[in-house]
């Protein structure tokens, strides 16, 4: 799978360094044209990674042009709520999404019966942070690594089960498609949020289950959840002595590539030198060293610069990825 690294390397330097590079007076010139009350909505309650860039968002845009934002949360439908809202909304600027890989990707690949269209119905506006995604045990499971976890689940075929926030969606799709490749058979349970999925999981209720950095790391912290393997190719900072699953021996593994990640979106038919102008103030937001220390401190890392067209073929990649993924998994088509 394409993930941020192949995504990195593929910018245009001419453009970053541009990008970088810009003055204020030309950035104060280009934010004239923005609405001065913007609503940025949120498909997840507060707490999640998108919910804490969103506000942190709004935060800086408040101080840097004065302007009025409101963080809308809107939870529900594994994003499609949200969705729909922004996608529904006049395209002037003033309602924004701050959507993520669930639902602007994940979700289309294994559903197509959706609501709203990523690529129809939204304008990319810029990336914001990415996030490590992680698999994690119950306390009680017997396991501490990712070979321990394949022996206990050969030798006790279907007595595992591992949970996910919903059908179709990426803690879903990997699961199964790492269970096809190692070989094993584990029950799915799917849950409305990952609150009552960590109840169960720290209760013994539930084995394992794949989920943000952000929200695991608090409870890998705690001592409530034991770190197996982590998805991207490279090392999370923030747990480097847990190994990635391309790291394990079984075949099939080394390909699996994934990172969480947070974008700016807003509706179809926006002008777009009201996105050009988003994108230059978004991107100057996460390249300062305050945001990139505020993001670290909650387990996030931020995007290099780069623009709106940048950022569309950066989610026609993951469309493709991700379908090319949820085909081989078997979960094509799963309803949410």
């Amino acid at each position: 799978m394409k993930t941020y690294i192949v995504f990195i390397f593929r910018l245009s330097i001419s453009v970053s360094i541009l990008l970088m590079c810009l003055s204020f007076q030309v950035a104060s010139a280009q934010t004239n044209i923005l609405p001065k009350n913007i609503r940025l909505v949120v498909p997840f309650p507060p707490g999640n990674a998108a919910d804490i860039q969103a506000r942190a968002l709004g935060e800086q845009l408040r101080k840097s042009l004065g302007l009025t934002v409101v963080v809308d949360n809107r939870p529900g439908a594994s994003g499609g709520i949200a969705l729909q809202y922004v996608a529904a909304a006049k395209p002037d600027g003033a309602t924004l999404l701050v959507g993520s890989l669930s639902p602007l990707v994940v979700t289309p690949a294994t559903n197509k019966s959706l609501p709203y269209d990523t690529e129809r119905d939204f304008a990319p506006v810029a990336l914001l942070g990415f996030n490590d995604v992680v698999l994690v045990a119950g306390p009680e499971i017997p396991v501490n690594s990712l070979a321990e976890l394949i022996n206990l689940a050969k030798s006790n075929p279907d007595s595992m089960t591992y949970a996910s926030i919903g059908n179709g969606t990426l803690g879903h799709l990997v699961m199964e498609l790492f269970t096809m490749r190692a070989g094993l058979k584990m029950r799915h349970i799917p849950y409305k949020g990952s609150s009552q999925a960590y109840t169960d999981i720290i209760g013994n209720q539930v084995s394992l289950m794949m989920d943000g950095m952000p929200q695991a790391l608090v409870q890998i912290k705690a001592g409530k959840f034991k770190p197996i393997a982590t998805l991207s190719k490279k090392r999370s900072p923030f747990l480097t002595g847990v190994p990635t699953m391309s790291e394990s021996s079984v075949t099939g593994l080394q390909s699996i590539d994934v990172v969480g990640w947070t974008g700016l979106l807003a509706p179809a038919g926006t002008p777009k030198e009201i996105v050009a102008a988003l994108n230059a103030e978004v991107v100057r937001i996460f390249a300062s060293s305050e945001m990139r220390d505020m993001l670290a401190a909650q387990s996030l890392q931020s995007f290099p610069p780069h623009t709106a067209e940048q950022f569309a073929a950066y989610i026609r990649t993951e469309l493709a990825s991700w379908r090319a993924m949820a085909k081989a998994a078997g979960v094509e088509g799963t309803q949410n």
